[in-house]
């Protein structure tokens, strides 16, 4: 990785873009606003697009109205204070509640949940922000990778140009504050770099280095994508990485290693 190292690169965020609906074909729409603003793509670029736009397109939504809660939700609602329809939704969209506690400071408490794709994340990543009606529930797309995956080839075959895609999703992160974008869907980007066996700046070896490239270009996007903004695609350009047959899952730790279970 060092040697692949530039003096600089570029971002910049995709303006012009529409509100997404179900059915929408997200390719076609940034195609189509690259090409009324006389731009294009180039080999090495990687899209850093927000996962709600993904999410919206393909249908991955709820809507409370059709909600009716089980009595597990019901219950698990009143611990938190939340709306026992949205804790429905936030079980149906888990393998586990890793944590439900009410918090003196705000009105609802925390749902820390497995996602059933992996990731360890608030309420299982199901939110209302960004929604374009009430009482409407965003997801996580149903897999991210191969949204990913369907997305780069498409913008691969119509700029004819080797590029990168990671979707992101804005995570809260233990023992800090503050949330930050992290990697939930990768084609062709690395999830980690392994730096085993390169040395550092003094020429000692490394031996456990692994940089988590995805999540450091997710992290890296938010400074462009303010939620208020209506920019959910960002582009890095002039980095140098290798193509690889990634996935997000690369990035989550395994249960065995997890300290704090």
């Amino acid at each position: 990785m060092s040697d692949s190292i530039k003096d600089e690169m570029t971002m910049f965020r995709l303006m012009g873009l529409p509100d997404f609906q179900t059915g929408d074909d997200l390719a076609q729409k940034i195609i189509d606003t690259f090409s009324a603003q006389n731009k294009t793509l180039q080999s090495g670029d990687i899209l850093v697009v927000a996962h709600k736009v993904v999410s919206k397109s393909e249908g991955a939504c709820a809507y409370l109205d059709d909600i009716t809660p089980s009595a597990d939700a019901i219950e698990l609602a009143k611990s938190v204070n939340k709306d026992p329809r949205k804790v429905e939704v936030i079980l149906s969209q888990s393998n586990r509640i890793v944590r439900a506690m009410k918090r003196p400071d705000q009105e609802e408490g925390v749902l820390i949940a497995e996602h059933k794709n992996g990731y360890i994340c608030a309420n299982a990543a199901v939110d209302e922000s960004n929604a374009d009606h009430p009482g409407q529930l965003i997801l996580l797309p149903d897999d991210p990778d191969k949204s990913a995956r369907a997305l780069c080839q498409r913008l691969e075959t119509h700029f004819g140009c080797n590029l990168g895609v990671v979707i992101s999703d804005t995570f809260g992160r233990p023992w800090r504050l503050g949330q930050t974008n992290v990697a939930i869907g990768l084609a062709n980007v690395p999830g980690v770099m392994h730096m085993l066996g390169e040395a550092d700046a003094f020429g000692r070896p490394l031996s456990v280095t692994a940089p988590a490239f995805a999540d450091e270009l997710a992290a890296a996007s938010g400074l462009l994508m303010a939620k208020s903004a209506k920019s959910p695609v960002i582009i890095f350009r002039g980095l140098s990485w290798p193509k690889t047959d990634s996935s997000s899952r690369d990035l989550i730790r395994a249960h065995n290693e997890d300290l704090f279970r």
